[in-house]
């Protein structure tokens, strides 16, 4: 049962309170989880942005809540996606790096836990994903994907590889692989599915959960072409640069002209496409009932011909994507809830992606599977920090041997970077105190030998080796 009721002017208040009143129990919330792709905290309006507008995401932020201390599960896409889907912390999740090509079965989840999507599914609702699943290649026969793991539909790219570029050979939907035109710019039909799907489950009277992890702004600068010529008219002293991405590319993935013009095209047209959602929503008539959220995998990244820098994506944090730094792992996360969570809110509560499965367990009243390392949210998102339990301290790691480590314990940060080329020095801790130093700028392990110790301590213990295959 909920255990919160919606009465008179949105007013929350807890059901112990309201046992002698006669007020209806308010329907089950449904659920829009946007995850963007490399998406900076600095690329954003309401965290700072200056350069471009997002104003129908940074609604999100201004009509909601905004997290100032929110972590992803990794600093690279599909051991990232993985604890987003499991509820495990870094240390204990079985993808703690990417995988490409013929590697990218090697990521699939854990037929036997209690995914994200599953929790849902558990509770009723229709689930749908679209866009960059990140976890294994979508549409192999007999193994998993979106579908054997709580999805009823799935719509999107054949493979981690093959996201890179917005016009590929082919979208797959519900496990089958339709061919694409030459020209067909695939991200625009994903988002299109997903409303589709809205509409569907509203039809239906079902709640929903409705899972976009869209690929926008990873790796080939492509947009809409009106929109690219736009901000090529914006920046045309970058027309003499040309973006390319062919690393490991199993599919072509054609250049384009001016990059920075490129970025700043496609953010307006997912900024777009959210204030349409925002509007289907309200057309619906399910807006006030609707948790929308929006975050990111990771920081920053530069390819493609993306210059992190000129965005100044990253904003004052050091790093970028691939490092511990809290550019590399510290991301946007906003949520809007009309009727429960208040306007204009902003929160410095540590959270981190392991935190969303307990959290959405508790939202939709289902048993939090055994697997997870997380802590619920939800009374943050409610207003209640009273009630709010705290991480001892959050774990990072990446890759599965010799891994780069982190730990955020209170306002410490220790950093691990692994010696991977050749001439540099040993990896050592770095320790950061971030209420003074949230740049990261200042190692101050050699004063703190007691926190350097506790920190090493629990990085020891966070670590689960990986079975051996």
């Amino acid at each position: 049962m909920n255990r919160y009721l919606i009465i008179g002017l949105s007013i929350l208040t807890p059901l112990s309170a309201l046992s002698a009143l006669s007020a209806e129990r308010s329907p089950k919330p449904n659920v829009v989880y946007i995850l963007a792709d490399d998406l900076g905290i600095g690329d954003l309006g309401c965290y700072g942005q200056q350069k471009l507008k997002t104003p129908n995401i940074d609604r999100i932020a201004a009509e909601g809540i905004k997290f100032t201390n929110h972590y992803s599960g990794n600093t690279v896409c599909s051991p990232s996606r993985a604890v987003l889907m499991t509820g495990q912390h870094p240390g204990h999740v079985h993808c703690r790096g990417n995988a490409g090509r013929a590697g990218e079965n090697s990521m699939v989840l854990d037929p036997e836990m209690t995914t994200l999507p599953r929790l849902f599914k558990n509770a009723g609702y229709n689930t749908g994903a679209f866009g960059k699943w990140g976890l294994g290649v979508t549409c192999d026969v007999g193994a998993p994907n979106p579908l054997t793991h709580g999805f009823d539909t799935f719509s999107g790219w054949k493979s981690q590889v093959i996201a890179h570029t917005y016009y590929p050979t082919s979208i797959v939907r519900d496990g089958k692989e339709v061919p694409l035109e030459k020209d067909e710019f695939i991200h625009d039909l994903i988002i299109d599915d997903a409303f589709a799907f809205i509409r569907r489950s509203v039809k239906e009277g079902k709640p929903f959960f409705c899972y976009i992890p869209t690929a926008v702004p990873h790796a080939a600068m492509h947009a809409p072409k009106e929109l690219h010529e736009k901000w090529r008219k914006v920046y045309p002293q970058f027309d003499n640069l040309i973006g390319k991405y062919g690393a490991g590319q199993d599919e072509a993935c054609p250049p384009v002209i001016n990059p920075i013009a490129g970025f700043a095209a496609m953010m307006e047209n997912l900024d777009n496409e959210v204030g349409e959602l925002l509007e289907l929503l309200q057309e619906l008539g399910v807006d006030e009932n609707t948790i929308v959220t929006f975050s990111s995998d990771n920081g920053a990244h530069r390819e493609g011909g993306h210059d992190p820098d000129f965005w100044d994506s990253n904003g004052p944090l050091r790093g970028i994507k691939r490092d511990m730094y809290d550019g590399g792992i510290l991301t946007p996360f906003m949520a809007r809830w009309p009727s429960m969570i208040k306007p204009q809110s902003t929160t410095s509560h540590i959270s981190a992606f392991w935190d969303v499965v307990p959290t959405m367990a508790e939202l939709i009243d289902q048993p939090i599977p055994k697997q997870s390392d997380g802590i619920s949210f939800l009374p943050t998102l409610l207003g209640e920090a009273k009630r709010q339990k705290k991480h001892a301290y959050l774990y990072w790691e990446h890759r599965a041997k010799s891994p780069d480590r982190a730990v955020r314990m209170g306002k410490w940060k220790a950093v691990v970077q692994r010696a991977s080329k050749k001439g540099r020095k040993p990896a050592k801790l770095e320790l950061f105190n971030l209420e003074v130093d949230p740049s990261e700028q200042k190692d101050v392990a050699a004063s703190h030998p007691e926190i350097v110790d506790r920190i090493q301590r629990i990085m020891k213990k966070a670590h689960r080796p990986l079975p051996k295959k």
